[in-house]
């Protein structure tokens, strides 16, 4: 399996290569040549594997059609050391839970962070550490978080040999759990940057410093948000997890609804669906920055400023520039890799938007791709949260609320609609009191969490300070 990128550099790579790369010298995202196509009788296969030996044996054989450049025996052991029940809290890993008629919540809030982030950064913890033990070589990874990649990254990286994590996030725009969470963190490996201004300036920041190659290179610069395959890659293994556990045979259809800001998570299930994963809907759920649902209205892509980036009750999706966006119009446009870097290199930095709405290519983001969405407020899910607990006496997080409104609004008789759990409640408490008038249960390795020490640098969003950081701390 060799990669390419979205903007056209088509020079084959293999997957441990775009492992420590991030993204490609093009400035594009990287995919594979092709998606592996799974048969009717390797799902039956899957369905199998996941019942009888467990959902690390399921990511084993995921992940093996894309990853041909580590020994099958040793990926076989990375999955084996990362999705255990002492690290994810049961030996399901991913379990269903049933809301009502054709509704399911899938919980993947499990793990050390309480957020879906653990799923895929726990992997790629363990294969940065075989990959660089392999190598003889350090990774310097520059992150950037609106609250749950942070934390899930940190986490995953803390004490791994070889690894520095510079985390860069919104400066107070986080709330007090998810800034309690990364910033008490002392491990000499991990430093905290919050950035005067929103998300996306923290992500123009991490881009900026990718796309400078010297710098890059002299220092290995890399990085964990889902613009690296391999932490997308991984959430593909859920996705063919709650099909096997919504359904009872490779006949039945699914929807999947997906809280979204960085289109990350809801990009796995388009692979997933391109693989061959008999997915009806794919349903984007926005909260107030509704760049996706607008494009998906109107056919329209249009970033917003730090200025018009509302601050929100569901902060991780406080986002204005989707990046993964750009490998869903890659597949979109026929993998017109020039035509991508027109729109994402030129248009977006010219006028701060492109338009298909006339593009033939647009009307197949439904038809053809299954992409629905829509948007929910504050008031909104306050409702939803609300609703939720009364009915079915189950606290759901504030962007999970955002997911379960918009899935309920594109349902199909007939066909399961699985909505996506991104964190815990406990991570948004104050909007949960707000809903419901009482706390969230809070597991108790976090107690007192906001009382700890903190250890944090607040810097402007100038990338040449964050390079003389890192060239700082790693004194060569």
């Amino acid at each position: 399996m060799n990669y390419l990128s979205t903007r056209g550099d088509t020079t084959p790579r293999k997957f441990c290569e775009i492992l420590l790369e991030g993204l490609a010298p093009d400035g594009g995202l990287y995919l594979p040549e092709a998606y592996p196509q799974v048969s009717d009788a390797t799902l039956g296969e899957w369905r199998k594997v996941y019942h009888e030996q467990g959902y690390a044996a399921l990511a084993f054989e995921i992940l093996s059609l894309y990853i041909d450049d580590i020994p099958a025996a040793d990926l076989r052991a990375l999955c084996a050391k990362t999705y255990t029940a002492e690290v994810f809290g049961t030996g399901e890993i991913v379990p269903l839970r049933h809301l009502e008629d054709g509704v399911w919540l899938e919980a993947l809030s499990n793990g050390p962070t309480l957020a879906f982030k653990d799923m895929a950064m726990q992997l790629l913890g363990n294969l940065f550490e075989y990959e660089l033990a392999r190598r003889g070589e350090e990774l310097n990874i520059l992150g950037a978080t609106s609250g749950d990649t942070g934390s899930a990254a940190e986490y995953a990286m803390r004490g791994k040999k070889g690894v520095r994590v510079f985390m860069t996030s919104p400066h107070e725009r986080m709330s007090p759990f998810q800034q309690a969470q990364m910033f008490s963190l002392m491990d000499a490996n991990i430093y905290n940057i919050a950035i005067k201004g929103v998300f996306d300036d923290c992500q123009d920041m991490v881009k900026a410093v990718s796309n400078d190659l010297e710098f890059k290179r002299k220092y290995k610069i890399g990085t964990v948000n889902s613009i690296n395959w391999a932490r997308l890659l991984a959430q593909v293994v859920y996705y063919f997890a709650g099909y096997i556990q919504a359904t009872e045979s490779n006949g039945q259809k699914i929807s999947f609804a997906v809280p979204s800001g960085n289109f990350g998570n809801v990009c796995a299930g388009h692979v997933a669906r391109m693989m061959g994963l008999p997915i009806d809907q794919l349903v984007v759920a926005t909260n107030e920055n509704d760049v996706l649902d607008e494009f998906f209205r109107t056919g329209v892509y249009r970033v917003r400023g730090s200025a018009d980036t509302h601050e929100t009750s569901s902060p991780s999706m406080d986002i204005s520039k989707a990046s993964n966006f750009e490998r869903f119009v890659f597949d979109l446009l026929g993998r017109d890799g020039a035509r991508v870097k027109a729109l994402f290199a030129d248009a977006l930095a010219i006028d701060g938007k492109f338009d298909l709405s006339a593009d033939p290519a647009f009307a197949q983001t439904a038809a053809r791709y299954g992409f629905v969405s829509g948007k929910s407020t504050h008031a909104n899910r306050l409702d939803t949260i609300r609703d939720t607990w009364a009915r079915h006496e189950v606290m759901i997080d504030t962007h999970t609320a955002d997911g379960l409104k918009v899935a309920m609004e594109h349902r199909s008789a007939g066909v399961p609609m699985v909505v996506l759990e991104t964190a815990l409640p406990i991570k948004f408490a104050q909007t949960i009191v707000e809903a419901l008038g009482r706390e969230p249960v809070r597991p108790a390795k976090f107690d007192g969490i906001e009382a700890l020490p903190k250890r944090v640098q607040v810097m402007e969003a100038d990338v040449a300070t964050i390079q003389a950081l890192i060239a700082q701390e790693c004194g060569y």
